[in-house]
């Protein structure tokens, strides 16, 4: 048996039961920190085996994977970045799990090929999320990147005064802005946050939606709403939107107005027309920063109007002070079908932009 070292997990036995089938045992030297990871009645083993397609089995402080070779490697990985990810203090839950998976399989996170004595767990030499990535800190904890491309998106979100998020739903664009826009209100960096959203759903109908034109709008503003009570209690939400130090208004509502020390978001942006985008970039004032968030492979917009989020990003990309990150399938952080499904769009969608390319 191996010597164990770091408290990394190692493998004490393997046994190849036919030309297809790998049977690893692996041994953990923290009890503690393996029950977090097994979860409460073995939730997290349960999910592991189904995305995973691997038998798992625990018993004491070791865990026996059955499977196809290649999945028994993967799984190996897996359990190793998971206890890692557990025993350096983070939470764990479904989606962490998901996401973990996810990074290992796509090579985001270490997945050599492990023999006998061999630790298994990366060195963070092929970690793409930098050990000194931005964090932002808001009343409701510590928030940090979960990819790649949200570890770049923080560090624009930091240091520039208008950034464009592009991408897909659930790589975290609007969330991620909101949480910075958050912490430097509180901070004292700005003294206030708008937020907008086009209401282009409601259009000529808006007037036939029942209440007040602020009972009209606030279905499409929902989204918002939902990411600032992530950040703070809901008791300081309702307080800062009542002294006006957070506002949440439709895009309309932005036109003649000079945004002076204010952090401002667009979101869905992709709904925007080119002369509302032209009017919302040039609300931005003094001390003000503006980030602008949007999926432009969702425009409801009618066929014959360009989205004014994709003519911005044609016109503006390469000006100094103004950066542009667009996020991939691999940083979508929701549940893993979610990823799976943007990634079939975007294959269909490069499908049937060059046809000739992709015939059998």
């Amino acid at each position: 048996m191996s010597k164990q070292t770091d408290n990394l997990p190692f493998i004490v036995s393997e046994e190849l039961l036919d030309s297809s089938t790998l049977k690893s045992t692996l041994q953990f030297s923290d009890n503690l920190v393996l029950a977090h990871l097994i979860g409460e009645h073995d939730r997290y083993l349960v999910q592991l085996e189904k995305e995973l397609q691997v038998k798992l089995g625990c018993r004491g402080n070791y865990v026996v994977i059955e499977g196809a070779l290649q999945q028994v490697e993967l799984s190996k990985a897996v359990l190793s970045n998971l206890y890692n990810h557990i025993y350096q203090q983070k939470d764990i839950n479904s989606s962490v799990v998901n996401t973990i998976i996810r990074m290992t399989q796509d090579g985001l996170l270490a997945t050599s090929s492990f023999t006998q004595d061999q630790l298994l767990s990366s060195d963070g030499s092929n970690d793409p999320i930098p050990s000194n990535a931005p964090t932002i800190t808001t009343r409701r904890g510590t928030i940090s990147a979960r990819t790649a491309g949200q570890a770049e998106y923080l560090k624009l979100l930091f240091k520039h005064e208008m950034v464009f998020g592009i991408g897909p739903a659930g790589t975290g664009k609007t969330f991620l802005a909101v949480a910075q826009a958050v912490s430097m209100l509180l901070s004292g960096q700005v003294d206030r946050i708008i937020l907008s959203r086009p209401a282009v759903e409601a259009g000529e109908r808006l007037g036939f939606l029942p209440g007040d034109m602020k009972e009209k709008i606030d279905p499409y503003l929902r989204p918002l709403y939902d990411a600032l009570h992530a950040m703070m209690p809901g008791d300081q939400v309702i307080k800062r939107l009542t002294n006006g130090e957070i506002e949440v208004a439709p895009l309309a509502f932005m036109r003649g107005r000079t945004l002076e020390h204010a952090y401002v978001i667009l979101d869905e942006a992709q709904n925007t027309t080119t002369a509302q985008m032209k009017m919302f970039l040039t609300r931005l004032g003094p001390g003000s920063r503006m980030v602008i968030t949007g999926d432009v492979s969702q425009i409801d917009l009618p066929s014959n109007i360009k989205s004014g989020l994709k003519d911005a990003v044609e016109t503006l990309e390469g000006i100094p002070g103004i950066e542009i990150m667009r996020f991939q399938a691999q940083d979508v952080v929701r549940h893993p079908l979610v990823s799976r499904i943007v990634r079939a769009y975007d294959k269909r969608d490069a499908q049937q932009q060059h046809p000739i390319l992709h015939k059998s």
